[in-house]
């Protein structure tokens, strides 16, 4: 059994891949970031999909990104969109999110001897953010081949998102066999402190629309019910 880094932000993809990370027989430690997030109810979650999971570890890094600003995700003053998910990028990306994290997870996978990072970045049903992209993940393993002791020794570290090139009802489904338990995670981006969802941003229209498409009940705890 291999050890494996797994971003976790206590969401509905993260939460999958953690499930399918499982299933291939690695060791999962899992991180997850307290970046300053307004729906900070997901790491919380993300504590509890660990622990569901079996994880064998779950980190929490605190690097606060809310001192530089720009997204509505960091800073109060802007406004989470509600009016449905339109082209373009949103207000809601975080500059520069999975690169930094990425990197974090990368620091740890050297610590932990670990060729194997995962993380559930999605390219089809998403908010349009530059950094879920393929094009980007191969960029960023190979950078991370470039810059680590592991991999100039001959320790290549391989990036796996799984879920890249899924629908969000083809990610629900998937992780329905694997028993994941969607009830505990958060995925809404101004989720209250019980970690219910809005029902009205990005995050929760998707969310939504996922389990119609794969015809599953919803378990999602919204404000107001």
């Amino acid at each position: 059994m291999k050890p494996a880094v797994v971003l976790l932000s206590g969401g509905l993809d993260s939460a999958t891949v953690l499930a399918l990370a499982r299933e291939q027989g690695y060791v999962c430690h899992c991180l997850s970031l307290d970046y300053g997030q307004r729906h900070g109810a997901e790491l919380q979650a993300a504590a509890q999909v660990a622990a569901d999971l079996g994880a064998a570890a779950h980190r929490v890094l605190k690097l606060d990104l809310g001192q530089l600003g720009g997204s509505a995700l960091t800073d109060t003053s802007i406004a989470v969109p509600t009016g449905g998910v339109e082209p373009g990028i949103p207000v809601t990306y975080v500059p520069a999110r999975n690169t930094i994290m990425l990197s974090l997870a990368l620091a740890w996978a050297e610590v932990l001897k670990a060729q194997d990072i995962f993380l559930g970045v999605n390219a089809v049903d998403y908010s349009g953010y530059p950094d879920c992209r393929p094009e980007f993940i191969g960029a960023f393993e190979a950078l991370a081949n470039l810059a680590t002791k592991a991999a100039v020794e001959g320790k290549a570290l391989k990036l796996h998102a799984p879920l890249i090139s899924l629908s969000k009802a083809q990610i629900i489904a998937e992780g329905a066999r694997l028993g994941v338990d969607y009830a505990l995670t958060v995925s809404c981006y101004q989720a209250d402190a019980e970690g219910r969802a809005c029902g009205l941003c990005d995050s929760c229209r998707l969310r939504c629309a996922g389990f119609a498409d794969a015809g599953l009940a919803d378990p999602t705890r919204y404000a107001g019910d």
